[in-house]
């Protein structure tokens, strides 16, 4: 087995996962967009450095490459039952490549541009995401390097279902995989935080 295959899948979730929420350490003030981005920019570059494919962030819930969701030998390994591609592209339309592999696919064609929208899709993948995981699947979010778009998805996705703030969501991802939205994406999820718990917390 080459290193390349040895490294991806890594789980890095810490021993207290299952017990117990994300500890709530981090306070950012998010009522000042700009100055949260910022802030949020900060915390994210403290995350861990990415040294495979995909990583599991949360609980049977990974962050990957166009690499982890090509490879077709690690999916079968790792039991992935549903895919959300965050950079589908619809000229090819659903890849081939999981025929006969049990696999639920989604796929969002997504911009890696601060001025694309993204949060037209958070209820839709958080949605997805949440099925394949209440039914004891494996959900892998991916897009072209798995830094921006599938981590937008991911963080909406913990804010949407597991009640987390977006400043606990980021905690919770960064641990395990080093992610940066873009700052459009990011002031996005900044509105999504207030619509859910408010801008005084």
């Amino acid at each position: 087995m080459s290193t390349e295959k040895a490294m991806s899948y890594t789980s890095k979730l810490p021993l207290w996962w299952n017990a117990a929420p994300p500890l709530r350490k981090v306070e950012i003030d998010l009522s000042s967009p700009g100055l949260a981005v910022f802030e949020l920019e900060k915390l994210l570059y403290t995350g861990k450095a990415i040294i495979s494919h995909a990583d599991e962030v949360w609980p049977r819930l990974y962050i990957g490459d166009q690499h982890s969701a090509e490879n077709q030998a690690d999916l079968y390994k790792n039991h992935i039952t549903h895919i959300l591609n965050a950079a589908h592209s619809n000229r090819k339309g659903q890849p081939d490549i999981y025929e006969g592999m049990k696999i639920t696919y989604m796929g969002i064609e997504a911009h890696d541009s601060c001025n694309y929208d993204m949060s037209v899709n958070f209820q839709a993948a958080a949605d997805f995401i949440h099925r394949g995981l209440s039914r004891g699947g494996k959900v892998l979010v991916h897009c072209h390097v798995g830094v921006s778009r599938s981590a937008t998805l991911v963080l909406a996705y913990l804010m949407l279902k597991q009640n987390l703030t977006l400043v606990e969501a980021i905690c919770a991802v960064k641990e395990s995989r080093g992610v940066i939205p873009n700052r459009g994406f990011l002031r996005q999820l900044i509105k999504l935080d207030e619509q859910l718990f408010g801008k005084h917390r």
